[in-house]
């Protein structure tokens, strides 16, 4: 039976679901959102070092995290002006929440940086974002990240600053007590690089406004409440990491347990051990997880929900999780360009097919579908392009105003180029990336709806779908296996499982078993890689 949210709401007749303005928005810079926390929740703890060893585990009160956060924004005022690009190229570790802090606090747009990128790309971003200085992380993974800074630094005349956080101790010091400048909510507060799931980055600018609002709206959504534990391993150089994590337990009083990175076992230890409550992360993160709590099971009872999000949910994930490990699923959908959630599910939510949805959107979106030739509003269940319109959206590319006008219309509209649909209650679906929809004899195919196919076989852990070019038919549908510990299905078994459950044509022709899939940092597929080793494998044929 629907829930009376759904009962009593007025259905759309077109997909376009108008904003929710009942919930305001806080208009305060992300400083100010920490010093409002800090007077709330005093001598909570706010975060704690994943990595420690128990026992001997680093920890922040809501007071403290503000004091450092405070001595950061003076320190690094000694170096630069309010408004200068100043870059992070780290891990997770607690001194990149008390940097985001500190350059909030001091006016400065931060520029994260992923920890993996290589010489050429940290040039790239560097050069990119005219960043006049950069905070490194001194080893990362067995590589001297400060030799590579070293190294690039001669062709970048604009970096003035490297600070190796091995220096971070003596650089918190300073003896000046410096007044802080006013920052307002429409400045920006970072530029954070595109996870280059489809090519080179592009750096959104993304504003005070929008991330703060963002994640607080995300956590009151999910039913995040003070006190909860959040173990948190996704990267801080993304949305999810410093946005809607760190951001998100800020506001509503949880405790952020932050991993150094993801490793299953030691997210369930964590869990385990400090009573974990909620983690956000992508599917293939939860997948491994459930791996191992069914081989080595942890105690989970604390933990009461997991939400996903950056890449397709399949149902079958939902109901496993359930099974498996006790907990709540929530899906969201976002992107970096939009700070980054445009919509959730609701814990408990009412809609009988939630778990294929992507929810409705947060309050103070507006969310469209339209045909992506026409730009006309599609009529209800009607798949196209997915738009998104509010305060979230980015101002707009760094230093690129060409890509800014092709991702964001003259009328605001975020152009997400995610294929998706849109029910008379606002739910929304994702079929797919529209440069990944395969177009096979003149039939539209979306890999999304394959995968979540066979992700449902009990041979199968993992699936990725793409398309390949074919002489005959334009394209042809390839499908990427990992295969589940109990053992490698044959192509013919899952060519027959398809065929029960799918239009023929959207059959997969070509199979391809793998043990890893090609991934951003944040753990979404690479789809362009993997089109590319399935080009060299036929070429080599």
């Amino acid at each position: 039976m629907m829930h009376e949210m759904l009962a009593t709401s007025r259905p759309l007749t077109a997909s376009w679901y108008p904003a929710d303005r009942s919930i305001p928005l806080i208009e305060q810079p992300v400083g100010e959102i920490l010093l409002a926390a800090a007077d709330r929740f005093d001598d909570a703890i706010a975060l704690i070092d994943g990595q420690s060893a128990p026992g001997l585990r680093r920890s922040w009160s809501f007071r403290d995290l503000a004091a450092d956060a405070r001595l950061a924004a003076q320190a690094l005022l000694e170096h630069f002006e309010p408004g200068d690009h100043v870059a992070i190229w780290s891990s997770n570790r607690p001194e990149w929440a008390i940097v985001e802090y500190g350059a909030a606090l001091a006016g400065l747009v931060l520029v994260t940086v992923n920890p993996a990128y290589l010489a050429h790309e940290l040039t790239h971003v560097l050069r990119q974002s005219r960043a006049k200085g950069i905070i490194v992380e001194d080893n990362y993974r067995g590589r001297d990240l400060c030799a590579i800074v070293a190294q690039v630094r001669t062709d970048l005349p604009g970096l003035e600053f490297v600070l190796p956080l091995s220096g971070w101790g003596d650089f918190m010091t300073t003896d000046t007590d410096r007044q802080l400048p006013k920052v307002l909510p429409e400045a920006i507060a970072q530029i954070q690089y595109t996870s280059g799931t489809t090519g080179f980055p592009k750096g959104a600018c993304l504003k005070h406004r929008g991330l703060a609002n963002n994640a607080r709206l995300y956590a009151e959504t999910i039913g995040a409440r003070e006190g909860d534990v959040w173990i948190n391993a996704m990267p801080m150089f993304h949305t999810a990491g410093c946005g809607l994590a760190t951001l998100g337990a800020l506001q509503t009083g949880g405790t952020q347990v932050m991993a150094p990175g993801f490793d299953a076992d030691r997210m369930l230890d964590l869990f385990e051990h400090l009573r974990g409550t909620i983690t956000l992360c992508v599917p293939t993160m939860l997948t491994r997880m459930l791996e191992v709590q069914e081989k080595a099971p942890r105690d989970l009872t604390t933990w009461r929900l997991v939400t996903l999000g950056g890449a397709p949910v399949p149902p079958e994930l939902v109901r496993r999780a359930q099974r498996v490990a006790g907990v709540e699923v929530g899906i969201g959908f976002g992107q970096t360009e939009s700070s980054p959630y445009l919509t959730h599910t609701l814990p408990a939510d009412p809609h009988p097919q939630w778990a294929e949805t992507i929810g409705r959107p947060l309050p103070q979106t507006e969310v469209k579908i339209i045909d992506p030739a026409s730009g006309a509003v599609q009529p209800i269940g009607v798949s196209g392009e997915i738009c998104a319109r509010g305060y979230c959206i980015m101002a707009g590319y760094h230093d690129s105003e060409e890509a800014t006008k092709s991702a964001i219309d003259a009328e605001g509209w975020l152009h997400t180029g995610d294929v998706g649909s849109m029910d008379e209650y606002g739910y929304c679906r994702v079929l797919g990336r529209l440069r990944d929809m395969i177009i096979r004899g003149g039939e539209n195919v979306y890999p999304r709806e394959i995968e979540d196919v066979l992700i449902a076989h009990p041979g199968v852990a993992d699936a990725a779908v793409v398309g390949i070019p074919d002489a005959d038919w334009g394209e042809t549908v390839a499908a990427c296996i990992r295969p589940a510990e109990a053992g490698q299905p044959s192509p013919e078994d899952l060519t027959d499982y398809c065929r029960a459950r799918l239009a023929g044509y959207k059959v997969p022709r070509r199979w391809h078993f793998m043990e890893v899939f090609p991934q951003t940092a944040s753990g979404k597929v690479q789809k362009f890689a993997l089109r590319d080793i399935l080009l060299s494998r036929a070429s080599g044929d």
